[in-house]
C-alpha cells in the first residue's frame, strides 16, 4: 500500500465541503463519515488511521473536478528560523552586502562557525504565524501594496496529532500525526524594524498578510515519511527563474522532534496545530531575484517511496 494521501476538498457545484483521501486512480473517496473535517480526524489520529487504510481502495469521484482546499485548518503555526545552515549563511551574506559593511568570505565564516556552535549548544528559533496566512495549494499569491521584497520559503510541516505539552525530544515524533508543504512566504522589507532596531524583527507584519502561507495539498501520516531524508524543491516560472531550492532537510540545524518539543515546552500543542521547520537555501533574497506579478511557484517535497504533492501558486501584485 503507498503512503496515504488525505486533503480538503469543495465540490463547486454543491458548495460541499468534505475530507478526502485521494486514490492511485486519481479519485477522491469523501471520508466525512470518520469526521467531519481533516482537523476532527487528526484529534482521533490513532483510531481513525486503520479506517481510513480500509477506505483508501473505495469509490471516489474524480480528483479534477474538486477544488482543493487547505489540508487542514490549523489552530496554531509555530514557525522555525534560521534552521537550515547554508540558508543562513547566504541570507546574512546578503543583508551584509545591501550595507556594503564587511567583506562576504568573512561573513560566511562567521556565521558558520555560529551555526555550528548553536546546532551543538542552542535551542531553535520559534515565533508565531496566523492561520488567516494559510491558503491553498493552487491559489493566487496576491503581492500586498506595503512591501517590494516579497520573497518564497518552501517549508517541511509537521502536523500535530496528539496533544504535546512539554514533552521530550525523544518522544516528540510520537505526536506527530502527518506532514505536508508549506511555502512560508515573507516580505524581506519588512523582517527588520528600521524605526526602532532595538526591537529587532517584526515577523507579524513580514510573514502574516493573507495568502502568506500556501499550504497543502495533502496530510501525509507521519509513519510513511521519514523527515531526516526528504528534498524540498522550489521552481520559479518567471524572467529569470528555474530551479531556486533544492536542498534536502539533513541541512537542518535541529530536527523535526527538537522544534516539536521546544514548541511544546512554552505552549500545548493541539491536534491540527503546525510546526513549520524552517527554510533551505536559495531564497530570492540571497539570489537577487524576488517575486514579481506573473510568476508561478511550484513546489514539492519527495522522499524514499513518499511524494508530500505538488504547490502550484500564481503571484499576482496587488491591484
Amino acid at each position: 500500500m503507498g503512503a496515504i494521501r488525505l486533503g480538503t476538498f469543495a465540490d463547486p457545484a454543491s458548495g460541499h465541503r468534505f475530507p478526502g483521501l485521494v486514490t492511485g486512480a486519481g479519485t477522491v473517496v469523501d471520508v466525512s463519515e470518520a469526521g467531519a473535517s481533516t482537523r476532527a480526524l487528526l484529534a482521533d489520529w490513532d483510531r481513525v488511521l486503520p479506517a481510513l487504510d480500509a477506505m483508501v481502495e473505495a469509490e471516489g469521484v474524480p480528483l479534477d473536478g474538486l477544488a482543493v482546499l487547505p489540508p487542514v485548518e490549523p489552530g496554531q503555526i509555530l514557525q522555525s528560523g534560521a534552521n537550515y545552515r547554508t540558508h543562513v549563511i547566504d541570507l546574512a551574506a546578503a543583508h551584509h552586502a545591501e550595507r556594503g559593511t564587511r567583506p562576504d568570505a568573512e561573513i560566511r565564516a562567521e556565521v558558520a562557525e555560529m551555526m555550528d556552535r548553536r546546532a551543538a549548544e542552542g535551542t531553535p528559533y520559534l515565533f508565531i504565524g496566523l492561520p488567516s496566512a494559510v491558503t491553498g495549494p493552487t491559489d493566487d499569491v496576491v503581492i500586498p501594496p506595503w512591501t517590494r521584497k516579497f520573497d518564497w520559503e518552501l517549508e517541511l510541516a509537521a502536523v500535530i496529532g496528539r496533544e504535546a505539552f512539554r514533552v521530550s525530544r525523544q518522544d516528540a515524533i510520537g505526536h506527530i500525526a502527518a506532514y505536508t508543504i508549506a511555502n512560508d512566504l515573507t516580505a524581506r522589507d519588512q523582517v527588520f524594524r528600521r524605526d526602532m532596531p532595538e526591537i529587532g524583527t517584526d515577523w507579524f507584519r513580514a510573514k502574516n498578510g493573507p495568502g502568506f502561507t500556501p499550504l497543502g495539498p495533502w496530510l501525509v501520516p507521519a509513519r510513511d515519511v521519514d523527515p531526516s531524508d526528504l528534498r524540498l524543491r522550489l521552481e520559479l516560472d518567471g524572467p529569470d527563474g528555474g530551479v531556486m531550492q533544492d536542498e534536502t532537510t539533513k541541512d537542518m540545524l535541529f530536527d523535526v522532534a527538537a522544534l516539536v518539543a521546544a514548541a511544546s515546552e512554552i505552549t500545548p500543542l493541539r491536534p491540527g496545530d503546525l510546526v513549520l521547520t524552517g527554510s533551505p537555501a536559495g531564497n530570492g533574497m540571497a539570489l537577487g531575484r524576488l517575486l514579481r506579478d506573473g510568476d508561478v511557484m511550484t513546489g514539492s517535497i519527495t522522499g524514499p517511496g513518499v511524494d508530500l504533492g505538488t504547490q502550484r501558486t500564481r503571484v499576482v501584485a496587488e491591484r
